[in-house]
């Protein structure tokens, strides 16, 4: 019994590793909507106002057949490339299944670089194309630049 313990649990890790921690360009490249400017990204609680969040469970699915991963998978969020407070677009291509449990990248360490660079955008410290392009070219390098070294 130990040994099939342990057998799952090292499959498990595996699996975990093999999940995608940064998104495939091809499929997700990223994407903004122009409409989304410092005027309207920047107004506390933008988006949690009615219509913004808004990725049908159909386009959700359609992202998780893209990437191969399973849609019934709880570890999972469809994560915006460009983050609606970037004024990313909930266009299909902007989206990607993204982990909360991979390491040593996940929807949380994404989450830190998106709440920083609102916050850098909407302070004027901070161009938006110009974190739009980082986030959507490298989002691990954007996390350099703008936070610091990647977690271990």
């Amino acid at each position: 019994m130990k040994t099939l313990i342990a057998l799952v649990a090292m499959t498990s890790i595996v699996m975990a590793q093999d999940l995608p921690q940064v998104p495939n360009p091809a499929l997700t490249p990223g994407v903004v909507d122009p409409a989304k400017t410092l005027d309207v990204i920047c107004v506390p609680g933008y988006t949690s106002q009615p219509g913004v969040r808004n990725v049908t469970q159909a386009t959700k699915n359609a992202v998780f057949k893209e990437y191969n991963v399973d849609s019934k998978a709880d570890q999972f969020e469809i994560d915006h490339l460009i983050s609606l407070e970037l004024g990313g677009s909930n266009d299909i291509h902007n989206l990607w299944p993204e982990a909360y449990n991979t390491k040593p990248l996940n929807a949380h360490v994404k989450d830190v670089l998106e709440n920083k660079l609102h916050a850098l955008v909407c302070s004027h410290k901070a161009d938006l194309a110009a974190v739009q392009h980082d986030i959507a070219s490298d989002w691990r390098a954007a996390y350099v630049k703008y936070v610091g070294p990647l977690p271990q």
